[in-house]
């Protein structure tokens, strides 16, 4: 019990009081804290300055690189809008051919044999007339609404004949009258007779007038037609004015190509055309393909051309075949209109895919000048052109390549001469190879692309 405890034998845990007097007094600057504090500021000074002239760098640094990046900026501006002028150039030049000039006086259509007409006589003599006791004083104007109503066509299929006045009067309505209303009633009324819609229709026994192949050239010409007269390109082309009257087709165009389509169809029962006739239509027709005022007119004018087509006899569409072609190649010139030319051609038929082919190969000749006619000529002067020329008329090439596409693909002849293949394939291997996808000419990038496309169509045949 009188022992000490545990806790005694510790060590006391104190601090020193001198200790605790330097923590609660405030130290003491002397002399020689303030020199070493001085010297201590002077040898920092070159630090500082060595900061701030790196500071002062990289500021200058930041602006260079802002000129850089003007610079840079330009650069890529300037190369923009180089770009975009090479794509513009690649943009082909649209087609487009003068067909219709100024046109002429409308001929009268006043024909004052209507009123002694037999027709008329024998409806005025009928008993129903007596019971509506209709007056045909004004006679044409009479015949007009009967026209119109549809009754004419009736009356003149129950009369089993249509005279030449009903008939010339009705024809020159369709291809000459101002009013909507009576030349589309003509061009049914023409229509039905030629080509009746069912077999209760075809009554029809005798007619005394036809039109022929001059009536329906007067109407070409009276429309301003320029068939005969130099051509000209869309590039030097004038731009119609569409509020000139007599500038222009006249809406009695559709009747026409109309009625041309209707009679070819009907050549069975009525023939009034001969081959060099049809020839000289066909000629035509294509022609008005070129006009972009009838683009709206393009599925009327296929059918036209369709039945033209096989107005043809089997011995006698071949030889007529090349002389529409070579009348074509002296209208047309040999730029993107004579594509528009091959290509109104349409139609997966028989006929129709060999005056494509026809067609295509005149055009083709006549780019060289008409002094090659050889097949492998041709392909041998389109391997010879050197692409990698500066100077090579590309858009010329890719003319060059569309035309021989239509050529070789639509003529059943290239299977019996498999050298011809095989310079095709040479020709277009050239066009592929030698162009490369760097190339910034106008029109590189559509002549490989073209013949890329027709390699590997030709390869997978």
């Amino acid at each position: 019990m009188d022992e000490p405890l545990d806790f005694e034998f510790e060590e006391p845990s104190y601090v020193s009081p001198t200790v605790l007097a330097k923590q609660k007094k405030k130290k003491v600057i002397g002399l020689d804290d303030l020199l070493s504090d001085f010297y201590q500021m002077k040898n920092d000074i070159p630090k500082k300055e060595s900061k701030r002239a790196k500071f002062q760098k990289s500021d200058e640094s930041d602006d260079d690189m802002d000129t850089r990046e003007a610079e840079v900026y330009n650069y890529v501006n300037k190369c923009q809008q180089q770009m975009n002028e090479i794509s513009s150039d690649d943009q082909m030049p649209l087609w487009g051919f003068q067909v219709f000039g100024n046109q002429k006086a409308m001929p009268a259509l006043t024909f004052p044999e209507l009123r002694s007409c037999v027709l008329l006589q024998s409806f005025m003599e009928h008993t129903i007339n007596s019971l509506l006791e209709l007056k045909t004083e004004g006679g044409e104007e009479f015949l007009e609404g009967l026209l119109v109503n549809g009754w004419l066509l009736k009356l003149v299929t129950n009369h089993g004949r249509v005279e030449k006045c009903i008939g010339a009067w009705t024809f020159n309505l369709m291809l000459y009258s101002p009013k909507e209303e009576l030349r589309a009633a003509a061009c049914e009324f023409w229509c039905s007779i030629l080509l009746p819609k069912n077999q209760v229709d075809v009554v029809m026994s005798e007619m005394e007038w036809l039109p022929n192949y001059s009536e329906l050239r007067q109407a070409l010409e009276v429309y301003g037609f320029l068939l005969d007269f130099p051509s000209k390109s869309s590039s030097s082309m004038e731009i119609v004015d569409g509020d000139s009257d007599s500038a222009g087709p006249p809406q009695n165009i559709r009747s026409w190509i109309k009625y041309v389509s209707v009679y070819c169809q009907a050549r069975t029962k009525h023939s009034v055309f001969s081959t060099s006739e049809v020839e000289d239509l066909i000629t035509s027709v294509i022609c008005l393909f070129l006009d972009r005022q009838l683009i709206g007119l393009s599925s009327v004018l296929t059918d036209c051309l369709h039945s033209l087509i096989s107005f043809f006899s089997d011995d006698a569409f071949h030889s007529s075949y090349q002389k529409i072609a070579k009348s074509l190649t002296c209208r047309v010139p040999t730029d993107v209109n004579c594509l528009r030319a091959v290509e109104s051609v349409a139609g997966l038929g028989a006929r129709s895919k060999h005056l494509r082919s026809v067609l295509a190969f005149q055009f083709l000749v006549a780019c060289f000048d008409d002094k090659l006619h050889d097949d492998e000529q041709i392909l041998r002067s389109l391997i010879s052109i050197n692409l990698k020329d500066k100077n090579c008329d590309l858009l010329k090439m890719y003319i060059h390549l569309v035309l021989a596409e239509n050529w070789l693909f639509c003529n059943p002849l290239l299977k019996d001469k498999p050298v011809l293949g095989e310079m095709w394939n040479l020709c277009l291997r050239n066009c592929s190879c030698q162009i490369p996808s760097t190339d910034l000419r106008s029109y590189a990038s559509k002549v490989r692309s073209k013949a890329s496309y027709l390699l590997q169509g030709s390869n997978t045949r």
